[in-house]
């Protein structure tokens, strides 16, 4: 069964009662993680309960496909539903998965499967989505902006606070990417604002300006500003840490479309500083005067050039063999390269 993006989040915390196996795949790893841990303790609240909760990962199923008919099998000792975690799936997991659905053990364990992404032409994800109610597939795509600006707002009534649209918009624009840090953020925002109802954009500065939730956003800043050792040390720290490739692309877009605004509105007679000022969500105060040397680097149609460089990346690491992170680098540093000539 394939579950629509719309009802993603609610089945995620509610698998339907048939439901013995749920795949969550795509290129958001923190997306992955976050609904795959819901729909685990969807069978158990603690997931740290040795009798009711196994964790594998992909290879120790592949070199050993019994096993997980096996726990899939089991019968907790203190009572209760079991859940089966398994991760870092990709394709060679295919054939147990295949097997393991055309002879479901008995009972009632669930089986949460974790992988990243899977085209429409994958074995793994196509085994699920076509075995009916038993197995859910469910794809976990990078939000856009608007899109977590909602999701932002939920966390905050979650945690019985409501928060400025300046502030929740800022938010969406600066941790877009990965739903797992957005998820820790907010978090360690409610916790230093306990006891308060509303939350401000100074707020969200004083707690979020400094982490890491801005890290996605120095390939970028290096690029635009010609910094080509500077970009080659962000992504190699980015790709080290997992972060997805696509993520790292679509906060280059946000970057570079605000440059677009801002030297736009220097072309109807701002000064660079107004320019910036001028953007909203407001750029973080740190960022300011990076950017402002940066509208005065770049051109209009060369924004437009860069633009369109960065979505055939995002489509070329999606749909080519070659590796999405050489694809990923390549573009960076011919924006830098870029930069360097327009400065």
């Amino acid at each position: 069964m394939k579950v629509q993006p719309r009802n993603a989040d609610a089945f995620a915390k509610r698998p339907g009662a048939a439901t013995r196996l749920v795949l969550f795949y795509g290129p958001d790893p923190g997306l992955v993680r976050e609904r795959g841990k819901l729909a685990a303790q969807s069978a158990c609240a603690d997931l740290s309960d040795p009798f009711r909760v196994t964790e594998m990962k992909a290879d120790q199923v592949t070199g050993d496909p019994a096993r997980l008919s096996d726990e899939m099998a089991a019968i907790a000792l203190t009572g209760g539903r079991r859940v089966v975690r398994l991760r870092d799936a990709d394709e060679k997991l295919a054939p147990a998965i295949i097997g393991l659905l055309k002879a479901m053990p008995p009972g009632d364990t669930l089986l949460v499967v974790e992988a990243g992404e899977l085209d429409a032409r994958s074995k793994l994800r196509k085994a699920v989505e076509d075995a009916g109610e038993e197995a859910a597939a469910i794809a976990c795509y990078v939000e856009g902006e608007d899109e977590l600006a909602a999701t932002i707002g939920r966390m905050m009534v979650d945690h019985g606070m409501q928060i400025d649209p300046e502030a929740r918009d800022w938010l969406a624009g600066n941790l877009v990417g990965d739903r797992a840090m957005a998820r820790s953020e907010i978090d360690k925002l409610a916790i230093y604002m306990l006891g308060e109802k509303r939350v401000t954009l100074a707020d969200v500065r004083a707690v979020i300006g400094d982490s890491a939730a801005l890290d996605l956003d120095e390939p970028a800043m290096a690029a635009a500003s010609g910094d080509l050792a500077e970009v080659d040390r962000s992504l190699r720290r980015l790709f080290a840490d997992g972060t997805s490739t696509v993520a790292i692309l679509r906060a280059a877009q946000r970057h570079f479309q605000r440059l677009h605004q801002a030297v736009a509105h220097m072309a109807h007679g701002q000064t660079p500083q107004q320019a910036v000022k001028s953007l909203r969500p407001p750029v973080f105060f740190k960022l300011e005067t990076p950017m402002v040397a940066q509208v005065r680097r770049w051109t209009l149609p060369l924004l437009a050039q860069a633009l369109t460089r960065l979505v055939e990346a995002e489509a070329d690491a999606k749909r080519t063999h070659m590796p999405d992170e050489t694809i990923c680098a390549r573009t960076f540093f011919q924006l830098a390269q870029w930069a360097k000539r327009g400065g």
